[in-house]
């Protein structure tokens, strides 16, 4: 079970954290996320601590700071969004350069940068250090149910295939002279986004089809079984540890 090929973010690499088993990442990730989102907004100076440790697993991972921050633009719109809450937040207000801005919505677009850019952080690193295939085995470890996991390998297998689709469709229609230059061809793009959905649907309907007639009957094998000692335990859960000792510190005082 898994996908066949590496994914954009992932990073060929021999560092420890390319080593570690899937499912202690997706766990100590995980982990990590869930300490940040619970310490106090107020504690601004633990989020720097937060942002050292995740730059500190980058250099372990060998990770480039480039690499790392060209795929944190995905949180554009959030940041679009947290700029906007002082302007929009209700609540006491302060002139900063002639600017009236609601207090509560200052620390609001703190909260939101702040923990969205460590999280996305973390699951970059996680994407760049972990192939496709070894996340789905991860999740399978961590007793995911195993029709998620299904539809989650599904969908990876055959997103590039869609892809590829589009792709032809749109060599087609630019063969035939076609640009989508405004609203009036917007009726085209239309068309062409339902026939690639029917074709999507038929081609899901023909392979359900082959793997029934190989055998399919609602499960898929386990190709490798994936398991962990405790050092490797502890070397994953040592970010997670370290950002809690931060939290509670950050609870503190």
């Amino acid at each position: 079970m898994g996908a066949g090929h590496a994914h954009r973010l992932y990073r060929q690499g021999n560092s420890p954290v390319h080593a570690l088993p899937p499912h202690t990442k997706l766990a100590a990730a995980f982990a990590f996320v869930v300490v940040v989102v619970s310490t106090p907004r107020e504690a601004m100076w633990a989020f720097a601590v937060y942002a050292v440790l995740v730059a500190a697993v980058a250099a372990v991972a060998r990770v480039p700071a480039g690499f790392l921050l060209k795929r944190l633009l995905i949180e554009v719109p959030f940041v679009a969004f947290a700029v906007l809450m002082p302007f929009v937040a209700g609540g006491d207000r302060i002139e900063v350069l002639g600017l009236s801005l609601s207090v509560n919505g200052l620390w609001g677009a703190w909260n939101v940068l702040a923990k969205g850019t460590l999280g996305v952080a973390a699951s970059v690193l996680l994407a760049s250090t972990t192939e496709l295939r070894e996340l789905l085995l991860g999740l399978q470890r961590l007793k995911l149910p195993p029709l998620l996991v299904q539809i989650a390998s599904f969908m990876i297998r055959y997103g590039d295939v869609i892809t590829d689709e589009m792709r032809r469709m749109r060599i087609a229609r630019e063969s035939r002279g076609f640009e989508a230059r405004g609203v009036r061809h917007w009726g085209v793009l239309a068309k062409s986004a339902g026939a690639l959905f029917i074709r999507s649907y038929e081609r899901g309907e023909r392979v359900h089809l082959a793997m029934v007639s190989r055998g399919y009957a609602g499960s898929m094998p386990v190709i490798d079984e994936v398991s962990a000692s405790g050092a490797q335990w502890s070397r994953a859960l040592a970010l997670p540890c370290a950002a809690l000792v931060v939290c509670l510190l950050g609870w503190m005082l």
